[in-house]
Formats: C-alpha cells, structure tokens, sequence
C-alpha cells in the first residue's frame, strides 16, 4: 500500500477559488458563498480554503462573528468527496477555531444535519457536544436547475476553545 501525504495550509477562499469548488455544490450555492466573500471583505465572516500544494481548494468553509454574540459560529464546512476521511475536515475545522481564538473569542458553534453521522461523529471527537436540536431549510438547486426549499433537522453543537 502506498501512502500519500499532503501538506496542507488554510488560507482566505477567494472569488477566484469558486471556479474549482464545483465539487462543493451547486451554481446556486456557490453563488451564495460569492455573497459571504462580500461579507468576509467587511470582517463579518472568515471563509477559508484548504488546499494542497496545487493551491486549489480541497475543504471550504465560513466561520460567522454574527449569528451569536461572543461565538464564531462554524457554516457551510465541505470536503471533496474523494478525500473524506483523510483528516483534511478536521484541518479545516481546527484552523476556524484558530481564527475564532485570533479575534479573542473561547466559543465555536456549528449545526450538523441529523442525517449526517459521519460529520457529527468528527465534531464529537473533535470536542463538540450537542445542546439543541433546531429545524434548518434553505434553498437548494434541483437537477434541473429550478430551486426547491430543502429543509432539515440539525443538532446545534458547540466546543469551548482554550486560549493559546
């Protein structure tokens, strides 16, 4: 067996990087992550990329200073289908908590799909615990290309960061 090593690095998610997240959603939903680079520009939300040495993106995902006072609340976290489960989501995940603690913030919170176990269990062990369930929807892109309201049950989840 052969092992693949990839060195990673977190940095900004640019309006440039959309054109290779394909593989993180629909046009309707990168459009939609067009609109949070706007509000990252105004420091309302960090959006990050991971990415390889190649530097195109591989994880994405938006840390919001605005839902919850004091919180840096965890959004829309993506990882390429084909490399789940090589450690990049917990890359992504622990370098947003790294840009929760800069701004002198000891909370992060994320909603996870009830439907989603894997992605609850790497919040888990990664020190998440549950406190809330709350129903989510949002307006997803069909085959088609029509928008349809998809909606949902999350269970809200938050990790108190130490300071470092």
């Amino acid at each position: 067996m052969t092992e693949v090593v990839l060195k990673l690095s977190a940095r900004d998610l640019t309006p440039a990087d959309l054109a290779s997240c394909g593989w993180a959603g629909s046009d309707h939903h990168l459009a939609g992550v067009a609109r949070q680079l706007e509000r990252a520009r105004t420091g309302e939300v960090d959006y990050l990329a991971v990415c390889p040495a190649t530097d195109i993106p591989v994880a994405k995902g938006g840390v919001d200073y605005r839902v919850k006072e004091g919180v840096g609340t965890l959004w829309q976290l993506a990882v390429h289908p084909a490399l789940q489960s090589c450690g990049i989501g917990t890359f992504l995940v622990e370098s947003a908590e790294l840009r929760i603690r800069s701004r002198g913030l000891r909370r992060a919170e994320l909603g996870v799909e009830e439907g989603n176990p894997r992605a609850r269990a790497l919040y888990e062990r990664l020190g998440y615990v549950a406190y809330e369930r709350r129903p989510d929807a949002w307006d997803e892109q069909a085959p088609d290309g029509s928008l349809r309201r998809y909606e949902t049950m999350c269970t809200l989840m938050r990790k108190e960061l130490a300071q470092h």
